[in-house]
């Protein structure tokens, strides 16, 4: 039908849906540019505000850090109190918090500013999902879902050549504002164009659901995390060895946070991380490998472009365009990726973990073997093999680790991913923020900085592959002594191949 609509569901296509998409996609693109703008617009806060290691670490690693942990309770906030009343919530904060990291006085000021930030576009995040899935059925719903990918490529590729080109516009000392004010029009204007578009009936609540927002989870998981990155960011700017106390003690708040989400669950309702999802072996594996990998690649544009630009007197322009091959690179193999996993299953990850290894790999060997500016052209090549390696990993993982998640538990299930990846994120820049900066200090050569960085992020990728490929190979055994069927638990493979055996 013309309308993608399911007969006998009551589903009635709102004739504003497709500009109600509109509107969301461009809220979505604001709120995940903010992921890789930033990036280049580090050397310039640094010169700015005056700004410290730690504090450039935290304005990278505090966004994904808020930004992972309100993740799942915001869809359940949207379920609550109405996604559209979410949505526009959400979107005040982005502006006003956008609003508060472009006139920081201080690191602090924009430091606290950034996570804000982060926290409300993780409010935004499942209410353009949830929305879509809402306003859409059948073809219609796979063709808007496709758009929110072709907008989440283009916002990672563009992020650091918008933020290059704002910065050469206005300016080293002040241009890294105008890396958040950019937000403040298209806020406005997404608001103002969300009040008369995005229809009533997202604005649907669900009482049942504000009995299950889970806060002590939040604290607890958000705390844990906090209290092991904290020696790792700060390491050089606290003295002594107490600080390193810290990381059994966050060990010992995550062990809370399980007992405590088995505790809730036991009481009926719904925790943070349902742990009933981690006994599909899928989901686990796909779950692990989102973190460890996250905790890698996303720290490389972090150590990289301070490395063209302190190091090697790049631009922030220049330094843009220098990241933009991995971005290119990731976009373009992502629908291989997406058309690929269904059949051949997690072979592919295991072999964009692979092209990642190389092309870092690779990476490494260039900055030994290259002096001077021109290790930036030199780089291009490495890069765009690991980008290539990247858009393999991510939406072919979720696919994977989602493919036998009964529907009822989706949504929960794809918020936990994200949450993972997100938080991994920010253990992973604080770990590679921490090594790079020690080396800095300590040799005042950058080009070495750099490679302890992209060892230590290496580290990560290559323990995401160990993961894939005990996946690949338990899979195989599995069907091997199973027979065609391939046997109970087999997930992770080729999506339908026990079904299509069995028929």
């Amino acid at each position: 039908m013309g309308d993608g609509g399911t007969a006998g569901d009551g589903y009635v296509p709102d004739p504003k849906r497709w500009k109600a998409l509109t509107v969301c996609l461009v809220v979505g693109f604001m709120a995940l540019l903010d992921v890789s703008i930033v990036n280049v617009a580090l050397p310039s806060i640094e010169k700015g505000l005056g700004a410290s290691e730690s504090a450039l670490s935290w304005v990278v690693s505090g966004y994904a850090l808020t930004f992972g942990l309100v993740l799942v309770p915001s869809g359940r906030l949207g379920d609550a109190y109405g996604r559209r009343t979410a949505f526009l919530a959400g979107l005040i904060l982005f502006t006003v918090a956008s609003a508060a990291c472009g006139v920081a006085r201080s690191p602090g000021w924009l430091v606290a500013a950034r996570l804000v930030q982060g926290a409300a576009g993780g409010l935004l995040n499942p209410q353009i999902s949830g929305m879509i899935q809402q306003l859409f059925r059948g073809h219609e719903r796979g063709k808007a879902f496709g758009l929110l990918g072709t907008v989440i490529g283009i916002s990672t590729a563009v992020g650091p050549l918008t933020g290059g080109l704002l910065i050469q516009a206005f300016g080293p000392a002040e241009g890294w504002r105008w890396v958040f004010f950019v937000n403040l029009p298209i806020g406005v204007l997404a608001f103002l164009l969300a009040l008369r578009l995005v229809p009533a009936t997202c604005a649907a609540r669900d009482t049942a659901h504000r009995q299950s927002l889970d806060p002590v989870g939040v604290l607890l998981l958000g705390a844990g995390v906090l209290a092991v990155m904290l020696p790792l960011v700060e390491e050089r700017q606290w003295q002594g060895a107490a600080k390193w106390l810290l990381v059994p003690a966050g060990a010992l708040l995550v062990v809370l946070f399980l007992a405590w989400e088995r505790a809730y669950t036991r009481r009926g309702r719904a925790p943070l991380v349902d742990l009933a999802l981690f006994r599909n072996r899928a989901y686990s594996l796909g779950a692990l490998l989102g973190l460890l990998y996250f905790a890698g690649f996303t720290t490389i544009f972090f150590i990289y472009t301070l490395f063209l630009q302190n190091g090697m007197g790049y631009s922030a322009l220049q330094a843009g365009l220098a990241l933009t091959p991995f971005a290119v690179g990731s976009a373009a193999s992502a629908a291989v990726g997406g058309r690929y996993v269904t059949r051949v299953g997690r072979p592919v990850i295991a072999a964009g973990l692979v092209l990642v290894t190389l092309g870092l790999a690779a990476t490494f060997l260039v900055v030994r073997a290259v002096e001077g500016p021109g290790v930036g052209w030199a780089l291009l090549a490495p890069l765009l093999v690991a980008g290539v390696g990247s858009g393999l990993v991510i939406a072919p993982n979720q696919t994977l680790a989602l493919q036998h998640v009964p529907v009822a538990q989706g949504g929960t299930a794809g918020g936990v991913l994200q949450t993972g990846q997100r938080v991994g994120s920010a253990a992973g820049i604080a770990a590679v923020g921490a090594v790079f900066f020690a080396w800095v200090a300590s040799t005042r050569d950058w080009s070495v900085a750099l490679d302890y960085g992209l060892l230590t992020a290496l580290g990560f990728v290559v323990a995401a592959l160990l993961v894939a490929l005990v996946d690949v190979a338990y899979e195989r055994r599995t069907r091997a002594g199973s027979g065609p069927e391939g046997g109970p638990g087999s997930g992770s493979g080729r999506v339908g191949a026990g079904e299509r055996a069995r028929r």
